[in-house]
């Protein structure tokens, strides 16, 4: 086996031991995350404990995050904004597949939920 090929299973194990969770999400207008605009766009969103991050090239922000159970399974990955000064911020993701809510926290906010 080669080294890369080596170093990337075990990355993915790593990654799989750890339950890091990757799902795509599709925002259709713009939003804030933690201060940093994110535009219209698809992006993914990698799931670690309490933390998310959302990232789509270069562009890339980590929250914290609640997470809550659903009574059933979301089919499509969805996002709710609240809107405050013209922007709007990310609140709240759905992840496709799953029936998992993340409540997204704003860094600095003493636990507050973005848009409270």
């Amino acid at each position: 086996m080669t080294n890369k090929l080596m170093l990337s299973l075990f990355v993915f194990a790593l990654a799989t031991a750890l339950g890091a969770s990757s799902y795509s999400l599709n925002l259709t207008k713009p939003a804030v995350v933690n201060g940093t605009e994110l535009k219209a766009g698809d992006y993914k969103v990698e799931l670690n404990g309490n933390k998310a991050t959302i990232k789509n090239g270069k562009v890339s922000v980590v929250t914290d995050v609640v997470i809550e159970e659903l009574a059933s399974k979301t089919y499509q990955s969805t996002a709710c904004c609240v809107g405050e000064d013209g922007k709007y911020r990310l609140q709240e993701l759905r992840l496709g597949g799953t029936n998992k809510k993340l409540i997204l926290k704003e860094s600095g906010k003493d636990g507050a939920v973005a848009g409270h």
